[in-house]
């Protein structure tokens, strides 16, 4: 019985690619809607439609070009393949084919047939009009990006594929790989709602690299949540500017034993700000203070020094997602204000918020950029997260943003 199990990959390698793509990709959507997605209800047509992709593309069309294109374009892969690494390091023909495969896969086969594909069945499954031009155009500004980072997790993984699996392997062995990669995700529970079709595809995508780079950190900790039992204050100062400002305050707050975590300084016209938060240990923190306060070459600034406490979540709601905003648009008053509206309304607090106004790449315009890490207090479902992403989207068309990129974690 075992070994006719063992042979039916080897008789039937189409058949059994087909399966496995489609199998592997109708249980990481499902994986993605219940772990990540949090749906209480399963969407069955999306999951059939990238079951259906993972019938026909990852199954058929990747089967096509690893293993009878390929077979043709490198007949000596399967050989090479099979032999044991000593001689594979002596075969220099085979090493060829092998950098061969890795290139035209990596570089011609994923950038002009997978991911334009990828796009597009993420476009007539999400949208109920979808339009394949903008989806198209997405993708040429995502391009660089998503090529990057899938080649972090495939070069590898391909190399390997190419170098010692049996062709019929080929196919169940991507099909491993995009299915890891979807399960390490979902088990960060850190993927955007909107990027849950990314990860079904199994497509590493410049969006899921970065998820995966944040890893199990909290995308919004605090140093004063942090470190407890350190005492934190928060230090601010202007004057004229001058050289060495910097320089001076973080050294007094070496020798006192302090510790500058979260700061930001920069120069606004003749003045010189600086704001910056500093921990340090209790019995430290009397004698800091003092000497930021009357040390003799601080005497042009104006310091002021204020206790930080830490926030009592146990006396509040607990936060229930993260949300990152990153706009950009031509420079206009009320920019700032109508982001932070929106984010009001919807019970979204603001933990850390830039701003910056800088020349477009013209030389001419003026853009303003706004960078907005926040926290939601309110639990939402799958579809809520899917109203509040529209109704901030809205933005982009309110404020005639040129960039408006929301993520949520």
């Amino acid at each position: 019985m075992w070994s006719r199990l063992k042979s039916v990959p080897i008789e039937y390698p189409l058949a059994f690619g087909v399966v496995i793509s489609t199998a592997k990709t109708s249980f990481s959507d499902l994986l993605v809607q219940k772990v990540v997605e949090r749906r209480e209800n399963i969407d069955w047509k999306r999951n059939a439609a990238f079951a259906t992709f993972g019938f026909f593309y990852l199954g058929g069309v990747q089967y096509m070009i690893y293993v009878p294109l390929f077979g043709r374009l490198f007949p000596n892969a399967a050989a090479f393949a099979a032999k044991p690494i000593r001689e594979k390091i002596k075969d220099i023909r085979g090493l060829r084919d092998l950098v061969s495969q890795v290139f035209l896969d990596q570089c011609v086969h994923h950038p002009l047939l997978y991911f334009p594909a990828f796009y597009c069945t993420k476009e007539l499954v999400m949208n109920q009009q979808p339009d394949i031009h903008r989806c198209l155009m997405e993708y040429k500004t995502n391009m660089k990006e998503d090529l990057i980072a899938l080649w972090k997790v495939w070069v590898p993984s391909t190399l390997l594929n190419f170098a010692f699996m049996p062709m019929w392997a080929r196919i169940p062995w991507v099909a491993g790989t995009s299915l890891f990669w979807t399960c390490i995700l979902s088990a960060m529970r850190g993927g955007a709602v909107t990027e849950g079709e990314t990860m079904v595809g199994g497509a590493v995508t410049g969006a899921t690299m970065q998820i995966f780079q944040e890893g199990l950190q909290d995308v919004f900790s605090c140093p004063i949540e942090m470190d407890p039992n350190l005492s934190h204050f928060c230090v601010s100062a202007s004057g004229k500017d001058q050289v060495g400002w910097v320089a001076m305050i973080a050294k007094i707050v070496a020798d006192h034993g302090g510790n500058v975590t979260h700061s930001k300084m920069i120069r606004m016209g003749h003045d010189f700000i600086i704001l910056m938060h500093i921990s340090a240990e209790p019995k430290d923190k009397i004698r800091l203070e003092k000497a930021l306060r009357t040390d003799e070459h601080l005497k042009p600034l104006n310091v002021r020094i204020s206790s930080l406490l830490s926030r009592r979540e146990t006396l509040q709601r607990k936060r229930q997602y993260g949300i990152r905003i990153h706009c950009v648009g031509k420079d206009q008053p009320g920019m700032l204000a109508a982001v932070a509206q929106h984010l009001s309304d919807r019970n979204i607090s603001v933990e850390n918020l830039t701003t910056e106004l800088r020349l477009s790449r013209n030389g001419k315009d003026r853009e303003f950029v706004i960078d907005a890490e926040c926290i939601g207090m309110e639990k939402l479902n799958s579809d809520e997260h899917k109203i509040m992403l529209a109704e901030l989207s809205q933005l982009k068309a309110e404020l005639h943003l040129d960039v408006l990129d929301i993520r949520i974690h």
